[in-house]
């Protein structure tokens, strides 16, 4: 199960190896703790949500993903909290994952580069609340919903974390990342400039590759729980 901030925080290089894993039969599921409403500067938040939540479904299909969920927290400002544990333990619950994907949660890409603070509160909360799902005395009023808790979850991988540790093999899966990318045309011409989806991806997972022995690659911290 992927839990990120944003449509569009999975497609910056995680979608590559989506593609890989569900074309092997594995099973994902996207969970976004927000619809992106406040990402595009041009457009007002009542449109953006519907662009982003379209152009979201559009890039999971792409590769291979056709569950999703919105738990509908406010873009720009997520808060780190009892809340947000909550809705992600319950997902836990629900869904029963394995292993949970999700994107960079420290203070910056790596040197000067800061990250989102709601990047930052999602990836703490997804630690935490992946824990909270295992342990049946936080949030028991979960299983009064009828979800008992999930002791399964074996791990967190963090995506474009600067203190990687994995990597996966993305050269026969790279051109579905691009295209699952470029399903968010609305956000890409929202940024202006000229940004390229496919020299992106490409120039990020032939820098990785050849280290592994490979042509493309795709990088990921993981973190136990």
């Amino acid at each position: 199960m992927a839990v990120v901030a944003h449509p569009d925080d999975l497609e910056y290089g995680a979608a590559s190896a989506v593609a890989r894993w569900t074309a092997q039969g594995k099973q994902i599921a996207y969970v976004l703790v927000t619809r992106g409403e406040a990402g595009i500067d041009g457009m007002h938040p009542d449109q953006a949500r519907q662009i982003r939540e379209a152009e979201e479904r559009a890039s999971a299909n792409a590769v291979g993903v056709t569950e999703i969920e919105f738990l509908d927290h406010a873009d720009g400002v997520i808060e780190y909290g009892l809340p947000l544990r909550r809705d992600i333990a319950r997902e836990v619950r629900r869904r029963r994952p394995e292993i949970l994907i999700s994107l960079n949660p420290h203070r910056s890409w790596g040197g000067s580069a800061w990250n989102s603070s709601d990047h930052r509160a999602v990836g703490r909360a997804v630690v935490d609340g992946a824990r909270d799902g295992a342990n049946r005395w936080v949030f028991p009023e979960l299983a009064k919903e009828g979800l008992e808790p999930w002791t399964g979850c074996r791990m967190v991988l963090f995506n474009g974390s600067p203190q990687p540790t994995h990597a996966v093999d993305v050269t026969d899966y790279l051109e579905h990342g691009i295209a699952s990318l470029r399903c968010h045309q609305a956000y890409i011409t929202g940024l202006g400039g000229d940004f390229d989806p496919d020299r992106f991806l490409r120039s990020g997972a032939s820098f990785l590759g050849p280290s592994l022995g490979c042509e493309f690659a795709v990088s990921f911290e993981l973190v136990p729980l």
